[in-house]
């Protein structure tokens, strides 16, 4: 988990809702899931979709999205529960702090902070557990700090 060239960024709220609707509906390119996608949807699902129970559906919504795109969620690859549920939880955090007001703009703004990037989880955990198969196959307490 690096950080070593910027966010691909984010043109307008469309493309956003873009992101979120394609991986509720797994018709979203598997190429396209990426990290920006991943809190694209994230924050979009937060912010527009008080429908959806983030905590209870996360993990199945993606699951979902990876098997139809021809992935596998076991021990080595997919979803992983304990990066997903950091990132809802620092998302939560940049939402009740950000004074962006369009979709776009703060998610780009998102991706631009400290939340965003791709190694945010590993100042929480360590190495080791965050990579873990119980951290990947189900939500582990940080070893290093709470999570916010």
């Amino acid at each position: 988990m690096t950080t070593e060239y910027p966010p691909r960024l984010f043109g307008r709220d469309a493309d956003v809702r873009a992101i979120g609707e394609g991986l509720l509906a797994c018709t979203l390119p598997r190429a396209a899931w990426t990290h920006e996608a991943h809190l694209g949807a994230c924050l979009w699902l937060l912010s527009e979709r008080p429908d959806i129970d983030i905590d209870t559906e996360i993990a199945g919504l993606i699951r979902r999205f990876n098997e139809s795109v021809g992935g596998v969620n076991d021990d080595h690859q997919g979803y992983h529960d304990s990066i997903t549920r950091a990132y809802v939880a620092g998302v939560r955090l940049f939402l009740s702090e950000t004074v962006e007001a369009g979709l776009a703009a703060r998610v780009n703004a998102l991706l631009q902070s400290d939340m965003g990037r791709r190694d945010w989880p590993l100042r929480f955990y360590s190495r080791d557990l965050l990579f873990s198969v119980a951290a990947r196959r189900g939500f582990v307490e940080p070893d290093l700090g709470p999570l916010p």
